[in-house]
Order: C-alpha cells, then sequence, then structure tokens
C-alpha cells in the first residue's frame, strides 16, 4: 500500500495528453527556438561589447593563472622540496601566492563587470516589456490573467538576470580553462590525458539523457508559477466577492491543487537538474581515482616524477571541473531559456495598428456616425456581437444606449474609443473615418466614466490629473468643485495631498466615482463615455453624481450606458439594442409614443 502511494506520488504524470502531444509536435522545433531565444538575449548583451572584451579578458587571464598554480606547485615539489633547496622554495612560494592574489582579483572584477551588464540587459528587457504592454490592444489583455502577465515581468526577468550574473563568466571560464588544461596535459604525459578523457563519452550520455527531460520541466515549472500567480491576484484583488459568497475554502483548495501541480514540477525539475553535479562528481573522482594509480605506477618505474604526478592531478580535477560546471550551467541556461521564451513572446504580440501615421486632428467637434456597422469578438464563431448598426450624433448631443445586459451596448463604445475595429461598416466623427486617426490622438479628446472607477495609488491630485497632465492645481480644485467632490476631499487627513490605496479602498464608492468624474472634467474632453456610471450607486448619492454628470456633458456629446430612468431622462436620442441589434431609436416621447419595446421597458421598470 505505501509503495503503491509513494509510486504513484512519484511518477504521477505533470503534463496532460494533450501537453505532451503539443510537446512532441514541437519537439523538432525546440532546439531551433533556444537558438533565437539566446540570439535575442545575445543581441542586448552585445550592446555592450567593450566591457564584454573587458570581461572575456579578465576570464583569459584567470584560466592562465588558474592553470599556472598547479604547474607552480609541481616545480616547487621536483625543484626545491625534493631537493631540499629553501631559498627557492621560498621565493616560489612567493610568486605562487601573487598568482593566486591575481586569480582572485581577475575573477572579482569579471564578476562585478557582469553583474553590471546582466542588470543592465535584464533593465531593457523589463522596461520594453513594460512598454510593449502600453502598445498591445485591450484584447491581449482580456484573454489573460494579469498575474500571469505579471509573472513574466518579475519571475521570468529574475530568473534571466540572476543567470546572466554567473552563467555567462562561467561558460567562457569553463571553455578556455578546458583547452588549457587539455593542452598542459597532453605536453604532459599522452597517456594520462587519454585516460582522462575517457569519461567524456560517458558525460556527455548522462548529461544529455538528463537535459532532455529537465528542458520540458523547467518551461512546464514556469507556466505553472505564472498560472499560481495569475490566480493570487485575482484572489486577492476580489476578496470582497469571495468572503461575500463564503467560497474562501473554495479558493484555499483552488490554491492548493495549483500549488501541487507547481509543487510536483519542481519536484522533479530538481530531481533531475540535481542529478547532474551527482553524477560529475563520481566521473570526476572515478577519473582523479584512474589517473593517481596509473600514475603511481608510472612514478614508480620512473617514467614521470612525483612532482608531476601530483601536477597532473590536480589537471585531472581541473579538467573535469569545467565539464561538471558547463553541465550545472546548463540546466540554469535551460531554466532561463524557458523565462525568455515567454517574455519574448509577449514581445512579438501584434501592437495596436494604425493605418499609416494616422491623422492628426487638433480639435474634435464631437459629430458620431456610425454606418452599417458589424463586430464580433471571437471570429471563430459565426455570431455577431452587433450587427449593421447604423446612427448618426450631432455634436453637443447627449444619446442614451439601453438594453439588456448583452446587447451590445458597452461593444459601441469600445468601438467608437477603437479598443477594436469593426470587421464591417464604418465610424466617423465629424465626418473622418476613426481609423485614419491615431488612437492616441482620438482617445485625447475622449474621456470615460466608467461603472466601476479605477484609482491609481497616488494623491487625490494626482488621480484627478491623470485626466490631463498639464493640468494646475486650480485646474484640479475647479474640476473637483464642478464634480461635487471638493468638499469630500478637504475632510479627508490631507486634502488633495491625502495618498489613497491602489482603488481608493478608504474611500466610498460615490466618491470614488466623483473623483473619477473631476478626472474627466479636468481632460476637457469634446466626447464623453458614460458606462454605467450611477448604476452601483445609492439614491442620495446618485443625485449628487447626476447633477456632476449634468456639468460634465454640457457642450459635450456624450454617450451614456444607463439603467435607470434618471439619466436618460434629458437624452437627445435614445438607442434600444436587444441582442446586438439596433430595433428603436429616437427621442423619448416619440418612443412612448410609438409604444413599443422601450415603452415596455417602461411599463416593466426596467428603466
Amino acid at each position: 500500500m505505501i509503495k503503491s502511494k509513494l509510486r504513484s506520488y512519484i511518477y504521477e504524470p505533470v503534463l496532460t495528453k494533450e501537453d505532451i502531444q503539443s510537446s512532441k509536435k514541437r519537439k523538432g522545433a525546440r532546439a531551433s527556438d533556444w537558438r533565437k531565444t539566446l540570439g535575442r538575449i545575445w543581441k542586448i548583451v552585445d550592446e555592450q561589447r567593450a566591457l564584454l572584451i573587458i570581461i572575456l579578458l579578465m576570464v583569459v587571464i584567470s584560466s592562465i593563472l588558474s592553470l599556472l598554480g598547479p604547474y607552480l606547485i609541481g616545480k616547487i615539489i621536483d625543484d626545491h622540496m625534493i631537493k631540499k633547496d629553501f631559498t627557492g622554495l621560498k621565493s616560489m612560494i612567493l610568486v605562487l601566492i601573487f598568482v593566486y592574489i591575481g586569480l582572485s582579483i581577475s575573477i572579482f572584477l569579471q564578476n562585478y563587470w557582469m553583474i553590471g551588464i546582466a542588470q543592465q540587459t535584464v533593465y531593457r528587457m523589463r522596461t520594453g516589456l513594460f512598454a510593449k504592454f502600453q502598445r498591445l490592444p485591450i484584447a491581449f489583455f482580456d484573454k489573460r490573467q494579469r498575474g500571469e502577465l505579471m509573472s513574466r515581468m518579475t519571475n521570468d526577468m529574475d530568473n534571466i538576470s540572476s543567470t546572466l550574473n554567473s552563467t555567462f563568466i562561467q561558460v567562457f571560464s569553463s571553455v578556455i580553462t578546458l583547452v588549457g588544461t587539455l593542452v598542459v596535459m597532453f605536453s604532459m604525459s599522452p597517456l594520462l590525458t587519454f585516460l582522462t578523457m575517457l569519461i567524456i563519452p560517458v558525460m556527455f550520455v548522462s548529461t544529455r539523457w538528463i537535459t532532455r527531460r529537465t528542458g520540458k520541466l523547467f518551461k512546464t515549472q514556469q507556466q505553472a508559477l505564472g498560472s499560481l500567480n495569475g490566480m493570487i491576484e485575482e484572489t486577492i484583488s476580489g476578496q470582497r466577492v469571495v468572503k461575500a459568497f463564503s467560497q474562501e475554502q473554495r479558493m484555499i483548495d483552488e490554491f492548493a491543487n495549483k500549488s501541487s501541480d507547481l509543487r510536483r514540477v519542481g519536484y522533479w525539475a530538481n530531481v533531475y537538474s540535481g542529478a547532474i553535479p551527482k553524477t560529475m562528481n563520481l566521473l570526476n573522482n572515478t577519473s582523479f581515482a584512474i589517473v593517481a594509480g596509473v600514475g603511481g605506477i608510472l612514478a614508480l618505474k620512473g617514467y614521470v616524477s612525483i612532482g608531476t604526478i601530483v601536477v597532473f592531478s590536480e589537471y585531472a580535477r581541473q579538467f573535469t571541473r569545467p565539464l561538471n560546471d558547463l553541465s550545472n550551467q546548463f540546466n540554469n541556461v535551460l531554466s532561463a531559456i524557458a523565462g525568455a521564451e515567454r517574455v519574448f513572446t509577449i514581445m512579438d504580440e501584434k501592437e495596436e495598428q494604425d493605418q499609416g501615421k494616422g491623422e492628426l486632428i487638433r480639435e474634435i467637434r464631437g459629430d458620431v456616425t456610425f454606418e452599417d456597422v458589424s463586430f464580433q469578438y471571437n471570429l471563430e464563431e459565426d455570431i455577431a456581437t452587433i450587427e449593421h448598426i447604423n446612427f448618426h450624433v450631432k455634436k453637443g448631443q447627449t444619446v442614451a444606449l439601453v438594453g439588456a445586459t448583452g446587447a451590445g451596448k458597452t461593444t459601441i463604445m469600445q468601438l467608437l474609443a477603437r479598443f477594436y475595429d469593426p470587421q464591417q461598416g464604418r465610424i466617423l466623427i465629424d465626418d473622418c473615418p476613426i481609423q485614419t486617426i491615431s488612437r492616441q490622438n482620438l482617445r485625447s479628446q475622449m474621456a470615460f466614466v466608467l461603472q466601476e472607477p479605477f484609482l491609481f495609488e497616488a494623491t487625490v491630485k494626482e488621480n484627478i490629473r491623470y485626466g490631463r497632465l498639464q493640468a494646475t492645481d486650480d485646474d484640479v480644485v475647479n474640476a473637483a468643485k464642478k464634480a461635487n467632490a471638493h468638499n469630500f476631499i478637504m475632510s479627508l487627513p490631507n486634502g488633495y495631498d491625502t495618498v489613497l490605496t491602489a482603488d481608493g479602498g478608504e474611500i466610498s464608492q460615490g466618491q470614488r466615482q466623483l473623483l473619477s468624474i473631476a478626472r474627466a472634467l479636468v481632460a476637457n474632453p469634446a466626447i464623453l463615455l458614460l458606462d454605467e456610471a450611477t448604476s452601483s450607486i445609492d439614491t442620495v448619492t446618485e443625485l449628487e453624481i447626476q447633477e456632476a454628470l449634468e456639468r460634465l456633458m454640457e457642450g459635450r456629446t456624450s454617450l451614456v450606458i444607463a439603467h435607470r430612468l434618471n439619466t436618460i431622462r434629458k437624452a437627445d436620442l435614445i438607442l434600444v439594442m436587444e441582442k446586438g441589434k439596433l430595433i428603436e431609436s429616437g427621442e423619448r416621447e416619440k418612443l412612448i409614443a410609438k409604444k413599443g419595446v422601450f415603452y415596455q421597458m417602461l411599463q416593466q421598470s426596467t428603466l
């Protein structure tokens, strides 16, 4: 029973059948992918070529000094200790001391400079990845966990950094030491050199057998870690929902399952990678025993001196040590490549594209036209999100979008802001197709007030100024007064300089919404998009927000999604959506007189 449980624990598969099949399909292309990833990292590192050359020079010097040390020890034994030459012995010991001091200094300098290169490389990759996040379309983030993306920014980057810090120098040093040691050994005794090299095929076969398994495991480990981080981020962000629905135990169980997956794959990744140094040590000791035994026989027969045997034994260790180091570092490289591949996968994602450079419009009037617009989020499905939408909004008009959840109201706003582009039809602002306007220019003349306002971990003043960074303190205060937010701001401990936590947890939902409206006011937009801005607000607070919204919408083209009658009472145009189609449009009184869908919604008190 115990053996059965132990066997199921140790041999429990980490990958699903789909993962294994996918891995087999990629098996032939894996090496080329790794070479491509290493090549991309090298391009970044190579930009500091001058310092790399200096580091390489230090590596050469340290390798020569490490080879010189055993040689001097052999000379000391044969020429001074056996002959009892104390004067020469003192001089050679001083030389040996200076050799090892020089070796230590050169190793320190190469490590010191390499750390700088590694940190600069990771800095460039991390800032490049963050900048890439800012250029990716909304659709990219809709399909991925935030925590998983954060894992690529932190864990994967740290993995690359630690590998560059140690592995880069270690590989150069090991190769140079290996070649130099082989040349010196061969010049001293071809027979002993041949015996030492007998372990190389065994090392190669055993290392290849292990690394073929660790490569897949390290990649899976990074994926499991990203998935775990994604769940942690979601659970912490959604603690109110978790507790409100008493789902604590379910989240604990789900976390335990994901953590168990990470534990299993981490267990095997470290078991296999840990087997390499143990195997190398065994082979190293075996080689040393062979050299010592055969060398002792040769020394007894007078073919070589005692000093030569001592020196050769040390060189034999130095010959196998670089092989051991290379094998150990190979695991680090595999792990770093797995992380780098995940980073470069994001870097290769398609960014938001404008036609050409995009037309620059200095000031938008606010006329909005949808001409036969159709759009669907998932192109693999036949069902469109919205179909054949046509309407025209004049400058300064307020348009209300009404309909059941999933009718396509928010999609219309996202298309207008060019978070997505329609597959059919045209959207025009001031008779100009928005696809010809740069996204940044377009959005700079819009403002959003969402159902769930987002606040940054910054002061109240900075959160309001986020709408327009050039706004003065007076602009911020005036916007807050128009948004009915000034009084509650002044009641905070430090007024406008009060630092809010992420999402403004220390103030109420209504107060966060007032700050969101103040942010929109300070932006002074031509077009305003309100997505159910009062749906989660109590009736008393709604009156304050509604008054602030009326000031905000004054003179601006406004598109409003609302579920409450008060929000759309003064709308110039009402668009009734149902299952992605525009089924009714017109002024409120005319729609009521028509006694169609809008009238039925009023009768059922859904608005």
